[in-house]
């Protein structure tokens, strides 16, 4: 599961700190490190990375940590989160210069990025307003693929891709919108949808 870029340095503290003393730091190490407000807030971060399976504790014991990361869980890695990609009329992607965790194993073999997905397009693909797509950057796709489109230099858009003939067949998967056909010249496929993160 995705962690917050907070989430994250706050395991890779739990675990650097760990394996340089033999035991887990407390509550208020934690707060004093990343200036936390309470050992309440300190304590919701924690709750939030055992609930996705990278900590484990025993309740009621001091310093009773313990990461999961690398033991049958996937080690996270950190990529661009791009900005915003529109699953319904085109807009234009804004870029981002924030990053986020998704699992090792979700990386593709090219460049990957994340998008956040506006609109609900393709919600037959289970695919809905307010996921994360991690996107492969390729410029060329099979048909069926689900891809990050630029249409005419400026408007990007998130569809399934058909070739037929010249023109390619952008297809949303709600029957309530129409496809999008456009000369192959006008478009460019910027990366192919390989994973979806939601955060509940």
């Amino acid at each position: 599961m995705t962690l917050t870029k907070r989430q994250k340095e706050i395991l890779d503290y739990i675990s650097e700190y760990s394996a340089s003393r033999g035991y887990a730091p407390t509550l208020r190490e934690i707060c004093d490190r990343f200036a936390l407000s309470s050992v309440a807030t300190a304590h919701k971060h924690l709750a939030h990375l055992i609930d996705k399976g990278y900590l484990s504790r025993t309740p009621h014991v001091s310093r009773s940590l313990i990461s999961l990361e690398g033991k049958g869980h996937a080690r996270a890695a950190e990529i661009p989160l791009l900005g915003f990609i529109a699953a319904g009329r085109p807009v234009e992607a804004v870029g981002q210069s924030e990053t986020i965790s998704i699992p090792e194993d979700m990386l593709g073999k090219d460049n990957t990025y994340v998008l956040k997905v506006k609109g609900n397009s393709m919600i037959d693909e289970q695919i809905r307003d307010g996921d994360f797509v991690i996107v492969e950057e390729r410029s060329m796709a099979q048909n069926g693929e689900t891809v990050v489109a630029l249409l005419n230099g400026e408007d990007a858009t998130l569809k399934k891709f058909y070739r037929e003939g010249e023109q390619v067949r952008l297809q949303p998967a709600n029957p309530e919108m129409e496809p999008i056909y456009v000369n192959e010249r006008d478009i460019t496929v910027q990366g192919v949808v390989i994973g979806i993160l939601r955060k509940y």
